[in-house]
């Protein structure tokens, strides 16, 4: 009997082993915890340990200054601790290089940091565990010495070349660049995040890894329109035309449940720190060029089409208007006309009350009051005063959706102040039943839009969207 209740232990024993899944964390001195008390516990790897707890093996194989090249000053290449992590049968693996590529000393050889990255990543999903790889943006650097970790490299050398790298292997990206850009207090040597910071990034990994997604849904595949693939910041993006109109779809690596999207209704890729962030979260972000219309019934019949195009093709019934200053008519008045089909809306320093364009009437006429008066057929001054047909117009409507609004707005916006635009209409909202939550931007003019990290703005949409979400705080 003793024999048996012991082979019954060594059995359970191993199962339970094999359900374990083990991640491998590789990367130079931010990985390994440079510069944080009982880096063991303390990094992010260590940190994502504790989130994920027994079912899990986080192993940390940093080694500070390594470099992403091959011919870096220090290749991580090179190193024993790689050697390490190709060994570690790993089912997840986190890439955190590049940061240290951006010295000086490292930058003739960019023409190589594509295939170097590319190469990198293959060595683990070709591994025989078949790992999932997920790579990360290298962090925001505040150093000010340019020839050492400069951050205008990092922006526009380094993250591009890793985005064109996952892109073309077909793997995850994580903007963990955008997650602390704003948080220079946590960076006592301008580099390395403390425990605070690694902290941040440990719960940002740890909502990655568990987040229910739908891994074999692939949207293009359901496409009737032939349409073109290009690479949108390290995603496949669809193009195709509807009725003459540009349309622009991009698709997630891994999509969420419920297939939800967010519709950037104008200025393509214009600060798109919340597209991308929704896009790693498993959002498709779509787009339908319908300038200058400005949210008129043709622009709204169009929209329809596009609408009904994805949704056949299997898209979720609901998402996320976007619109940044005039796109704001464009995304709430679809909104109004579509009140089932929203699920939240995110305007920023948006244009909410077209008559304010009759003061353009007694100056030079710009071009934008030309489309608008065009697009409803309006010819005098006074036509423009008299219009009824902007998002404030149409609150009732709006508000008959019962989705939650976020206006982002700056507090000197010279083109569409607050007090006559945002505040005016959050208040008529309020009255109709709707519900609008406005955040101000101190100091701010009306550029640039969003936040650079836009951590806020994503939080308010996953809530809206499903509470089931994990937010930026972790319980």
């Amino acid at each position: 009997m003793k024999k048996i209740f012991t082979s019954a232990l060594f059995f359970l024993s191993i199962i339970a082993q094999a359900q374990v899944k083990r991640i491998t964390c590789i990367g130079a001195s931010i990985t390994e915890g440079a510069r944080i008390d009982n880096r063991k516990d303390n990094s992010f790897p260590g940190q994502l340990q504790a989130l994920l707890g027994e079912n899990y093996i986080v192993g940390n194989f940093g080694e500070s200054s390594t470099t992403m090249l091959k011919h870096g000053n220090y290749p991580y290449w090179n190193t024993d601790a790689y050697k390490a992590a190709l060994k570690s049968s790993p089912d997840i693996v986190f890439v955190d290089l590049g940061g240290n590529d951006a010295k000086a000393i490292n930058r003739s050889f960019y023409n190589e940091l594509e295939q170097d990255t590319r190469d990198m990543i293959h060595s683990f999903t070709s591994l025989s565990s078949h790992p999932r790889v997920i790579v990360l943006l290298p962090l925001k650097s505040f150093e000010t010495d340019t020839m050492q970790i400069w951050d205008k490299t990092i922006v526009e050398e380094v993250i591009p070349r890793i985005q064109k790298a996952a892109y073309g292997e077909g793997v995850e990206l994580l903007d963990i660049h955008s997650l602390l850009t704003d948080k220079p207090e946590l960076f006592a040597d301008k580099i390395h995040p403390n425990k605070d910071g690694a902290e941040i990034i440990a719960k940002r990994l740890f909502q990655q890894i568990t987040q229910n997604m739908d891994e074999q849904f692939d949207l293009f595949t359901n496409f009737k329109q032939p349409f073109t693939t290009t690479d949108f910041n390290g995603y496949r993006c669809a193009e195709f035309k509807i009725n003459g109109h540009d349309c622009k779809v991009v698709q997630p690596k891994r999509v969420a449940k419920g297939k939800p999207w967010i519709w950037r209704a104008r200025f393509w890729a214009h600060e798109p720190q919340t597209d991308i962030a929704l896009l790693e979260r498993g959002f498709h972000l779509i787009y339908c060029d319908v300038a200058e219309l400005m949210g008129n019934n043709v622009a709204i019949s169009t929209w329809n089409k596009f609408y009904a195009t994805l949704r056949k093709a299997g898209l979720g019934q609901k998402g996320v208007m976007e619109g940044m200053s005039r796109g704001g008519v464009y995304a709430l008045n679809w909104a109004a006309a579509n009140p089932g089909k929203v699920s939240a809306v995110y305007v920023d320093n948006p244009l909410l009350d077209c008559r304010v364009l009759a003061r353009d009437m007694d100056k030079d006429i710009s071009q934008m009051t030309k489309d608008f008066m065009n697009a409803y057929h309006l010819k005098t001054k006074e036509d423009i005063q008299n219009f009824k047909g902007s998002p404030i117009d149409k609150t009732k409507l709006i508000s008959k959706g019962h989705y939650p609004i976020l206006i982002l707005c700056a507090e000197n916006d010279e083109y569409v102040p607050p007090g006559e635009q945002a505040i005016p209409f959050q208040e008529k909202m309020k009255a109709d039943g709707g519900e609008v939550k406005v955040i101000i931007k101190k100091g701010f003019r009306h550029h640039p839009h969003s936040f650079p990290n836009p951590t806020p703005i994503v939080d308010f949409i996953l809530s809206a969207v499903d509470k089931d979400f994990y937010l930026s705080q972790v319980r």
